[in-house]
């Protein structure tokens, strides 16, 4: 699958950006539902708000162009998840949800000239941060 053409400027970001979309249309396809997609805050941001029956997930998208410096996964570091963290306990208390089952999901795409690659891991770590709720 070609991705789209695009200039030396922001490749990075239009590659993410349909890495994004990828798996949006892979989680649909497997019975998710899209709540949201770049859920921000001032102290993190979540890929894609999605349900799946009552659980609430909240997925973080790695897109790489190969597998050169690893997996795309390894990219989801502490720092990472603390700023998906703050992110969801965001969403959670702007949407009243506090309720609901939740985990937190990595999904890793390898997007090539020739091939797309997928890998979802789900339940993929845990809330990190110390929260007061």
């Amino acid at each position: 699958m070609k991705l789209k053409e695009i200039g030396t400027r922001g490749w990075r970001k239009t590659l993410g950006d349909q890495g994004e979309k990828y798996a949006a249309s892979y989680l649909k396809r497997r019975g998710y539902r899209i709540l949201e997609r770049n859920y921000r805050t001032k102290r993190g941001e979540v890929d894609l708000v999605v349900q799946e029956g009552d659980t609430l997930v909240f997925v973080e998208v790695k897109t790489r162009r190969n597998a050169e410096y690893g997996s795309p996964q390894v990219a989801v570091n502490s720092q990472k998840q603390k700023q998906i963290s703050h992110a969801a306990i965001s969403y959670l208390q702007s949407h009243r949800c506090f309720d609901k089952p939740c985990r937190f999901d990595v999904i890793g795409i390898i997007w090539s000239d020739t091939d797309v690659k997928i890998e979802h891991i789900q339940n993929a770590f845990e809330l990190t941060g110390g929260y007061r709720y």
